[in-house]
Order: C-alpha cells, then structure tokens, then sequence
C-alpha cells in the first residue's frame, strides 16, 4: 500500500465557523485502510461543520500529522499500533488537548477499559453508521464522552468492582501495635517531633511509619488518615498517648515500646 503523505490537507475548503454557527470540528484520520479512510471523508464532506484536515496509515505517520495539524479530534484506528493503549498515551503525552476517538474492529472489554483509562474519549465499532459517526465526532469536541451500551455497562461494572475491592480491602486492614500508636498521636494533632519525642524515636523513623501506614490504608495525608480512621474505628481499643505527657523513662518499663528502627517488613 503506497504511503499517505501527512502534509495533504484534505479539505481546502477555509476553516471558518460553521454555516450553523458552531464551531468547526478539525479531524485527522488514522487508518490502514485506504478504503475506510476514503468513506470517512465522503461522509465528513456533507457535512457543514467537519473538516478532515490530514490523514496517517502508519503510527509514525499519525504521531507526524498530530504534531503538524491543528485538529480538535483523532480517530485513530486500533490495529494502527501493536499496543493501542500505549498510542493513545503517547499521543496525549505529545497534545494533551487532541481528542481521541478509537476505531476498534471487534467488542473487546478489556482493550476498551484499558483505552479509557489511557485517555481515549471515545471509542467505536468499524461497523458503525455514518450518522452515528458524525453524532459521536462533535459530542467528542465538546469534550463529552461517546461509548456504546455495551461499552458504558463495562465501565460501570469495572468501576463498582473496583470500589467494592478497595473498600474491602481497606476495611479489613489491620495496624500493629506500633503503628497505632503513632496514628493515635496524629489524630491529635501532634507533629512528627512530638510524636518522635513521646515513644522515644528519631523524627525520620515516625516519617518512615506514616509513609507504611499511607500506603496500607490508601490514604494520601494526615488529613485523610485522620478521617480514614474516625470513620472507620480503626483506633477503637488503643489507648491514646498524652499530649502532656512527659518524655519516656530510661531506667523503666514504658508504656509504649520506643520505636527504634524504620519498618522493613510487612508487620504480622
């Protein structure tokens, strides 16, 4: 198959605003096959406010035309790259605010999931009707959305699966003896010197244990730790250290262990 240039401007006709008083809808076509990029500009021809401005039938010719046009909206065929999901970041990566719309040959739910959560603002069968198509390339340019029934029911249920294994996991999470001691002193307000100078520690080994406790909770700061915690009576039973209370005895038994080194493994 001989190679389209990427410098040829499909439509010579001037980029104005629409007969319709909207805004002209700027799009690249990126597809292997010269006959379905042929049928795309016969249907975006009739159209008043939809202009093909370049086209591309390799990956290396697409990433070319998104750098060379202006263009609101991408359709990038699926089968252009030998991994869709990477294209589409790459594509992003270089114009964050390029549109991109999918052309996939058959349903595939995984490939769809991964091309949403990549960036893709639409994606579309190789089967769908010209009308359809045309609906879906200026919902897109808004900045809307477009998945077909089938589509939306996988991302809706990817995403109540996903909630109900965070919030199971996460309620089920389980702080040592340690650990819930420094978090007791977070969720009363004291700072990690305090905390540090309250168990017998150094201000870097309390930082160490937040960041464990961060990362086993899911939680991204105090604030939420805090609240994480209130919420869901994780503290409930561990008795909180005194904020007036004076540093720990050396020649005593402490109350609460002094922590002495940073954790390196995952507590039993």
């Amino acid at each position: 198959m001989a190679s389209i240039p990427v410098n040829v401007q499909e439509d010579a006709r001037p980029i104005r605003e629409s007969e319709a008083g909207g805004r002209l809808v700027r799009v690249i076509v990126a597809d292997t096959q010269a006959i379905f990029r042929a049928g795309l500009r016969k249907i975006f021809a009739v159209e008043d406010d939809v202009r093909v401005v370049g086209q591309a039938e390799t990956l290396e010719q697409t990433l070319s035309a998104a750098r060379k046009f202006s263009a609101d909206v991408l359709i990038l065929e699926a089968a252009l790259a030998a991994n869709p999901a990477e294209a589409v970041s790459d594509l992003l990566r270089q114009n964050p605010a390029l549109r991109l719309v999918v052309v996939t040959t058959a349903p595939d739910e995984e490939l769809t999931l991964e091309l949403f959560r990549r960036g893709a603002h639409a994606i579309v069968s190789r089967e769908i009707e010209p009308e359809l198509f045309v609906d879906c390339l200026r919902k897109v340019a808004q900045g809307e959305p477009w998945l077909d029934s089938r589509g939306i029911q996988w991302v809706l249920e990817a995403y109540r699966t996903q909630s109900s294994r965070a919030a199971s996991s996460r309620s089920k999470v389980q702080l040592t003896p340690k650990e819930s001691v420094i978090v007791s002193c977070v969720t009363q307000g004291m700072k990690n010197k305090e905390i540090a100078q309250r168990v017998g520690t150094t201000e870097q080994v309390v930082k160490n244990y937040l960041r464990k406790v961060y990362d086993k909770l899911g939680v991204a700061d105090r604030l939420e730790l805090a609240l994480f915690c209130l919420n869901n009576r994780v503290l409930d039973g561990v008795i909180k250290v005194p904020v007036a209370a004076p540093s720990l005895p050396t020649n005593g038994a402490a109350e609460v262990a002094p922590l002495t080194a940073e954790p390196s493994q995952k507590p039993s």
